[in-house]
């Protein structure tokens, strides 16, 4: 917090916050102008309602004072019409500005590497992605442009007041000390509780994001309670930090209203003595006043604007470091496709998520185009790391992976990919129609052929038996289906895309034995004439592939057709002979 606080004016910053108003300079401009002439404007209805009193009222000059006071409303009309544009044009501004910068943010969140969620909790980026760029628009709102606009208003009033009386002027400012004094502590403390708030809220967002997520796990195991607990804890941080707040602005008001009327006693006091002395008029009195409520008006929330201006800096800190981040996979292949053969050879492959913890240790293996390899192991062996690696997902150690001869980094990534589907054993699904998770909302993608590929899958069916079939509604991650449904569309979704490499983890581990044969016959109709990398449990989808590797702490023990294997009675007669017994009982 500490450091954070040193960036109060961070010029670099500011100027890299501004530089997307650079398509809305005009605004900018407006907006600036709009503030000069307020600033003008401000200071001259006391000026007239002192010239009323002086010289219509003191000498009952009726039609002058009608005429004057029209003048008075028309002159309220425009500067009314002026403070609209300019609160208008500045909040527009600023919404704008925001817009610009969250699909940015977005843009990056959807190109990053992989492994930088495998670090960043979800709700940390919820928060950069709305609240703290939200807190960018407070800068342009209530921020540096206000700010500009109340000091030219100050700087205007204390013109006029001193060019008017500079005497009084200086007896009603007498109090000015005490309101910097007041402001300064104002302003630290409002400030403290302004990180504790946004700290808080991060906190709050991650761990209802997580939890959320979770739910399924925390009421299967009955730590409702416990959990209520932590969120408690984290809730009532965010209630004191907000209390803290609270407490700064029900002192620092009300101090801010006793300097203000000690200001007026000033002026009553030295103002009397003057208009006894005739050194000075009832109406300049008067409109002393009202120059004093113009001028604590912005000062009242300087120190709040300030704070407003800090902490959209330093949101928009947290939101440039994704800004800024390298954390992604270089698109700097060339090679488009139209379709692959689906060759794939891996050599000497080297790979870790962290520098110095090996996952994958030199592993080398061929695949024929249209063939299909079996990959099994214990958990933990480096099954899921060997597909993950395969369409760039992370980027390998050493080694080298090619498909169809040219190495992976060859290829143009996104085009790499599009040929390449991957079914999960954890189905992730959108909030949509059963339509919309198939073709992933792509409206190039007509109804008939996702019909088309639900019937060669065997899905057709149950799909029509749900309510609004492909219109059916599935919610938020598919709860509203079951495991084999969820997987089901997953094989739909992609064997839509037509790849020509075909990537299947685990994908019938979870499922039950009454949507096995459907599964089982949705896998047979999307491996057929694509080269297929299978992790599976299933013996009846290891059987039928080209060859099987078994593998080991990262490394490769065995490889062979399901014969050779078995024959062999190594690590995988051990896997086949377990599964068959807990078959059996």
């Amino acid at each position: 917090m500490a450091k954070e606080a040193k960036k109060v004016f961070d010029l670099r910053l500011l100027r890299r916050i501004f530089s997307f108003t650079g398509p809305y300079r005009r605004t900018l401009y407006t907006a600036a102008t709009l503030a000069i002439i307020l600033a003008i404007l401000t200071p001259l209805r006391p000026y007239l309602i002192r010239t009323s009193v002086d010289k219509y009222i003191g000498h009952d000059l009726l039609r002058g004072l009608i005429m004057i006071s029209i003048f008075q409303f028309g002159m309220l009309l425009v500067e009314s019409a002026f403070r609209f544009w300019f609160a208008y044009r500045v909040n527009w501004l600023g919404q704008t500005v925001v817009n610009d910068i969250r699909n940015k943010v977005f843009t990056k969140i959807l190109f990053q590497d992989i492994s930088f969620y495998d670090r960043t909790a979800i709700g940390t980026l919820t928060t950069r992605t709305i609240n703290d760029i939200e807190a960018i628009n407070d800068i342009f709102s209530e921020g540096i442009i206000s700010i500009v606009a109340d000091l030219l208003t100050i700087i205007a009033i204390i013109i006029v007041m001193l060019s008017t009386d500079w005497q009084i002027t200086l007896a009603c400012l007498a109090p000015f000390p005490l309101l910097i004094l007041a402001t300064w502590w104002f302003k630290e403390a409002v400030n403290k509780s302004f990180q504790r708030v946004r700290n808080a809220v991060a906190a709050l967002n991650a761990f209802v994001q997580e939890h959320l997520t979770g739910m399924y796990i925390v009421q299967a195991f009955a730590a409702e309670q416990r959990e209520l607990g932590k969120f408690s804890e984290i809730n009532k941080e965010h209630r004191n930090a907000n209390i803290k707040g609270i407490f700064a602005y029900s002192v620092f008001f009300p101090i801010v209203e006793i300097i203000l009327a000690a200001s007026i006693g000033m002026l009553v006091w030295y103002g009397a003595a003057r208009i006894y002395n005739s050194h000075t008029s009832v109406g300049v009195i008067i409109s002393f006043v009202l120059y004093l409520n113009l001028l604590f008006r912005p000062l009242r929330m300087m120190a709040d604007k300030f704070n407003v201006l800090q902490m959209g800096l330093i949101a928009g800190e947290r939101v440039f470091t994704i800004l800024d981040s390298k954390e992604f996979l270089d698109n700097n292949g060339a090679l488009k496709v139209s379709k692959l053969k689906g060759g794939v050879d891996f050599k000497d492959v080297h790979f870790s998520y962290k520098v110095g913890t090996p996952v994958l240790n030199g592993i080398s293996f061929h695949i024929d185009a249209g063939k299909t390899m079996a990959v099994v192991g214990h958990t933990g062996a480096g099954k899921t790391s060997l597909i993950s690696i395969l369409n760039r997902l992370y980027e390998i150690s050493s080694g080298q992976i090619t498909i169809d001869g040219h190495d992976l980094k060859e290829y143009d990534i996104y085009s790499l990919r599009s040929h390449i589907g991957i079914v999960l054993q954890d189905v992730f699904l959108f909030s949509g129609t059963i339509a919309d998770n198939i073709t992933l909302r792509n409206p190039e993608i007509p109804r008939a052929k996702v019909e088309q590929v639900a019937r060669m899958l065997g899905m057709h069916e149950f799909i029509m038996r749900l309510p609004g079939g492909y219109d059916f509604d599935v919610m938020e991650r598919g709860n509203t289906l079951s495991q084999g449904q969820r997987q089901l569309l997953s094989f739909a979704r992609a064997l839509l895309y037509d790849p020509a490499i075909l990537i299947l983890d685990e994908a019938t581990s979870s499922v039950d034995s009454e949507s096995e044969q459907l599964i089982q016959h949705a896998i047979d109709t999307l491996i057929k004439g694509r080269t297929s990398i299978v992790i599976a449990h299933r013996l009846s989808t290891i059987r039928k592939a080209d060859e099987i590797i078994v593998m080991d702490h990262g490394t490769i023990t065995e490889r062979g057709s399901h014969s050779e294997l078995i024959t062999s009675k190594g690590a995988y007669y051990e896997l086949y002979t377990a599964v068959e017994q807990n078959l059996a009982e």
